[in-house]
């Protein structure tokens, strides 16, 4: 029988591990936007050094929210405090199942008193959408991300979205505006003009330098870019296509795509069975060496993944009960970690080496192989340690770089092993081909990624002979 929801798929399936892991949904798409305009190498060094303009208006979904219980719908479903929150501000929104497990995350604008958009992945805005039809007042409007065609086909949504960020974006920025912009405070919204429009600005920044977040009706899409990339050319400024966007999480920690943690709540059941059969969460893609058979395994709470901050207790919310039962300094946190030089020669090497025995393939800039990547990490005794869950390669570093969530008691510094390549020859993604895996050494970095080399490390943490 055809499956007709998630539950069903689940249900089917009997194992849901094994069905996100054998996913045949492929690599994970940044529609619209060309891989490279110049080369992925430069488009990186660029928003560290001059200037960068991101085109995110295709890979993300936008959803309107208004009415009178705009504000009581995400309240009641995030973590976030709503007691000052603004119009023309915004936070980084995130919702957890009633276990307190993430669902996702992404950025909620209030434009009006009872007006919002919520802007990020399919997890969240399908989670919001089930929640608004059934017990709030509110009209809901989804603007899906774009198909994924080649660039220069017609595409239409509801909004452009880019960022201007790097040491001299300010300069193109109050280049463009015809005079001087006013830096707000981190995540306050304003207007600026851009070749004759009055558009939207959210402040935002990165590598310690302020830069904007703009968007406007989709129908000014061209002549806003264009307008970006002329008066940036002066300073330097770079067009990111989507093989090095998909990378700049590499230094700034963000871990972009945990696996929504609704397959087993027995509160969201109805909410499996809302969902449709081919829906993200019933074709998501699990890679990695970390297998379990328990998909609770692959389920992470706020603060593991750096949200801890996020979470107020000044508001009920769903999982509240579950969150406030948990010590915070018990569990996981985020880290970088900076792959070993030598180990990862040897996975580049791999594809070229006839005679070697053949490692699951490592791409550049983002190595990534599944929308939900859980590769285990282990200390010198082959102790489960953490999964680290977004990797690949940073040129400013010159490091290959993963994010990952460990134990509290694994130290800054300490020499751990990635485990790259999954078990038994490897699943039945499309993705993977038959290999073996190698263990690489990293060394526990902060998030954001500063060199630990730089200063000190532990070789070989926790082994048993230094125990």
């Amino acid at each position: 029988m055809t499956a007709k929801n998630l539950q069903e798929v689940l249900d089917q399936a009997g194992n849901t591990v094994e069905l996100l892991r054998n996913s045949q949904l492929g690599a994970y798409i940044y529609p619209v936007v060309p891989a490279e305009f110049t080369n992925w190498r430069r488009e990186q060094i660029a928003w560290q050094t001059t200037a960068v303009l991101y085109d995110q208006t295709h890979h993300m979904v936008n959803l309107f929210v208004s009415g009178p219980d705009a504000i009581k719908l995400f309240s009641d479903t995030g973590i976030n405090s709503f007691a000052n929150f603004p119009v023309d501000s915004a936070k980084q929104f995130v919702p957890c199942a009633p276990e307190g497990g993430v669902i996702g995350d992404g950025i909620l604008f209030r434009l009006a008193e009872e007006e919002l958009v919520w802007v990020g992945r399919a997890p969240v805005a399908n989670y919001l959408l089930f929640k608004a039809s059934k017990d709030y007042n509110v009209d809901v409007r989804k603007d899906e991300r774009s198909p994924s065609r080649p660039y220069g086909k017609k595409v239409t949504r509801d909004l452009w979205r880019f960022q201007i960020q790097g040491p001299r974006a300010w300069e193109v920025i109050e280049k463009l505006n015809g005079g001087p912009v006013e830096q707000l405070k981190f995540f306050r919204m304003s207007y600026m003009n851009i070749a004759g429009e009055r558009v939207r600005t959210l402040r935002h920044g990165m590598a310690g330098a302020p830069g904007l977040e703009i968007w406007g009706p989709f129908e000014s899409y061209e002549k806003i870019r264009e307008a970006i990339l002329e008066a940036g050319r002066e300073f330097g400024l770079e067009p990111v296509g989507s093989r090095a966007y998909s990378s700049n999480t590499l230094e700034s920690g963000w871990i972009p795509s945990p696996l929504p943690a609704v397959y087993t709540s027995p509160g969201l059941r109805e909410y499996r069975e809302w969902l449709p059969a081919d829906s993200y969460e019933a074709t998501n893609a699990i890679a990695g060496s970390f297998v379990s058979d328990n998909i609770e395994d692959y389920y992470t709470n706020p603060y593991e993944l750096g949200y801890g901050n996020f979470v107020k207790f000044d508001h009920d919310f769903i999982g509240r009960d579950a969150l406030a039962a948990i010590d915070p300094k018990t569990q996981r946190r985020k880290v970088t970690l900076a792959w070993n030089p030598e180990d990862v020669t040897k996975l580049l090497a791999s594809p070229v080496d006839p005679e070697g025995p053949g490692y699951q393939f490592f791409d550049l800039p983002n190595a990534n192989y599944g929308p939900s990547n859980f590769d285990r990490v282990e200390d010198a005794d082959g102790n489960l340690v953490g999964l680290s869950m977004f990797t690949g390669y940073s040129a400013n570093e010159r490091s290959a770089l993963s994010l990952a969530t460990v134990d509290p008691n694994v130290p800054l510094g300490a020499e751990v092993r990635v485990i790259w390549g999954e078990p038994d020859g490897g699943s039945r993604k499309p993705t993977v081909q038959p290999h073996k895996q190698l263990a690489v050494r990293a060394i526990v970095s902060p998030v954001p990624y500063s060199k630990m080399a730089r200063e000190t490390y532990q070789p070989g943490w926790r082994t048993s002979q230094t125990v």
